[in-house]
């Protein structure tokens, strides 16, 4: 188990591991190559400067222009051409517009003006959909870009940014990936962006969480990690117990998103 905080021996073997896992992966399957969906954000960047020298690599950048900003895309695409990806960029606004008209009667209604968890998750759910469509033409594998954090706690959609064939960071928690991602070089300006998963303008993770990362992390890493009870959890890192116990149920709720679908055994 590494610790929260790596120093460069340990961030120099987790690249050579999480690189061979890719290829590995790639390569077990068969596949051609990988497709990655570059946000402009932290995690994604990450995972294509892993992938980038192993296997042949393709990124799809999608943004939704009234959510997602110019600058992401602008990072997003930075990204691609530093490290020689093919990419192409394909804007989701008229996908999202056509799967709210067919969706309508089944969508809550907005309430000051506020879209509904429904309605957001339209959107990864699409870019699944066309990194599976790259996938399908081009025999690759697609790379998720989900880190432990987010496996942990549910913050992903089901069948939307969910939907991937590996989750090269997966094993790392979101604060080891922003380590990571100076290890590898990506640049500060996207290390230092609030990070968001572009669920609505304006969103962020961390306020939507309701909890830094950082305190984040240290929880899940005594929970779940260490297996430390909730009331010991809290004595060690000051904080009220009901924020520890919630978590901890959080956790367990998101179990169903971490699997794959239940099959009854049939005797």
């Amino acid at each position: 188990m590494y610790p929260l905080s790596l120093n460069e021996q340990a961030l120099a073997q987790i690249t050579r591991q999480l690189k061979n896992f890719i290829k590995g992966s790639v390569l077990s399957a068969k596949g051609k190559g990988a497709v990655v969906a570059l946000s402009g954000g932290v995690d994604s960047s990450v995972v294509a400067a892993l992938a980038h020298d192993v296997v042949n690599t393709k990124a799809l950048i999608l943004p939704e222009t009234a959510v997602t900003s110019a600058q992401d895309v602008l990072d997003a695409t930075y990204i691609a051409e530093a490290y020689g990806l093919p990419f192409t960029v394909i804007e989701i606004n008229d996908l999202i517009d056509c799967f709210r008209e067919a969706a309508r009667a089944m969508l809550p209604a907005r309430i000051n003006g506020q879209v509904s968890i429904a309605e957001a998750n339209l959107k990864p759910r699409i870019r699944m959909t066309l990194n599976y469509v790259t996938s399908n033409a081009d025999l690759r594998l697609v790379l998720g870009t989900g880190n432990k954090t987010e496996l942990l706690m549910g913050y992903f959609t089901k069948y939307g940014d969910g939907g991937v064939d590996a989750l090269p960071i997966g094993s790392l928690y979101k604060t080891q990936v922003f380590q990571l991602a100076r290890h590898v070089g990506i640049p500060d300006r996207i290390i230092s962006k609030a990070p968001s998963a572009g669920l609505w303008l304006g969103q962020t993770d961390e306020e939507e969480l309701g909890i830094s990362y950082d305190l984040l992390d240290r929880i899940l890493l005594e929970l779940i990690d260490k297996e430390k009870a909730v009331k010991e959890t809290a004595k060690l890192l000051g904080v009220e117990p009901q924020r520890i116990q919630e978590i901890f149920d959080q956790v367990h709720r998101a179990k169903h998103k971490r699997h794959t679908p239940p099959v009854p055994t049939i005797m």
